[in-house]
């Protein structure tokens, strides 16, 4: 039993003897006996990369971008026709964060790319044929998520970037989505602003027939002889003081009938005096908001402020053949070397 103990632990003794340290000798060794194995998967791999990325085989794609910042404003009335001490925002000022918000929100939306894609034909452009095709929109949308990017900076101005085959195409697409931005931004007010218009068209028509109607009624107040009533009362208050003094009795008994429908229609008269008045200010101030809603509704605007309009790219933006190249060699290099360290674990344990 003691023998058979002492045997086993010199036979373990034997084993941890024989694993060896990885030294820097022992790697460079390792990479010198399969050098040659090494230099022919990486030369594969290079011309491999470089026949792949071959323009006949891997169409250069171009990068255009186009920078702008949101605008603030949302009324050119207000923005404009407004007192400078009345304004709440100043017409020229940048947008902040939530501006820059709604702004992506609009580029990425359905309305905004359905549009670009019907005014730049891009099914055509991309290929893609809808009768052949099994799931056309699928493939275009694929298209556009590959080729589209669009992202706040830091400095919460909007960037549009478009990858194309066709750099004159790639700086058309870019400008285009930023013209649309601007186009369906006007559009998305114009819901509220025309129906603003006719609400307060007709608040301003009913107030002009009401108006008119109380000058018909002070006319007919006319017609009966009441055109001032303070100037009247007080010029027929003189008369019949002159007549008594005189001893007119006659005279004194139709001024005395003058006085008395005057009275019984003085009343009326002032109302109306009075009433016209606030109906008149009234109608000034919806004049004011029906004329700056004829300018929000008629007059345009531009929503953004261009920093950076997408130009024709002269240089491809990918593929970059010599990164291309790198990441191929480097990734055959590291994949041989797990590959044979395997082998060799292998054959050491059978």
């Amino acid at each position: 039993m003691t023998e058979h103990s002492d045997s086993t632990s010199t036979n373990n003794l034997i084993d941890e003897s024989q694993v060896k340290p990885i030294t820097l000798v022992s790697v460079v060794n390792f990479f010198w006996r399969w050098r040659k194995v090494f230099i022919i998967s990486c030369a594969i791999a290079a011309v491999i990369a470089t026949v792949v990325t071959h323009p006949s085989i891997t169409k250069p794609k171009y990068r255009a971008q186009h920078i702008f910042y949101p605008t603030k404003n949302n009324s050119i009335s207000n923005a404009l026709l407004t007192e400078l001490n009345q304004r709440q925002q100043d017409p020229l000022e940048f947008g902040e964060e939530i501006e820059a918000e709604k702004a992506l929100q609009i580029i990425q939306s359905g309305t905004l790319l359905g549009r670009l894609v019907r005014n730049f034909d891009l099914m055509k452009h991309y290929g893609i044929d809808p009768k052949k095709e099994k799931y056309p929109q699928y493939a275009l949308d694929n298209k556009i998520n590959e080729n589209f990017n669009f992202e706040r900076t830091r400095y919460l101005s909007i960037k549009i970037e478009v990858l194309d085959e066709d750099p004159l195409m790639a700086a058309k697409l870019a400008n285009g989505i930023a013209d649309l931005y601007d186009s369906i931004k006007t559009e998305v007010q114009n819901q509220i602003a025309t129906p603003a218009l006719d609400i307060v068209r007709r608040a301003l028509e009913e107030k002009q027939r009401k108006i008119q109607k109380i000058k018909d009624e002070l006319r007919d107040l006319g017609t009966k002889g009441i055109t001032n009533y303070e100037e009247q009362s007080r010029a027929l208050a003189e008369e019949i003081y002159k007549a008594q003094s005189s001893g007119k009795t006659g005279q004194l008994q139709q001024l005395l009938n003058e006085r008395k429908q005057l009275v019984a229609n003085g009343g009326d008269f002032i109302a109306l005096n009075e009433l016209i008045k606030l109906e008149e200010e009234k109608e000034s101030n919806l004049i004011t908001q029906f004329e700056k809603r004829q300018v929000d509704v008629g007059e345009r605007l531009s929503h953004k402020f261009t920093v950076e309009s997408a130009t024709v790219p002269e240089i491809k933006f990918w593929p970059k053949r010599s990164f291309v190249l790198l990441l191929s060699l480097l990734s055959t290099f590291l994949a041989t070397a797990v590959v044979l360290i395997t082998v060799e674990l292998f054959s050491k344990k059978s």
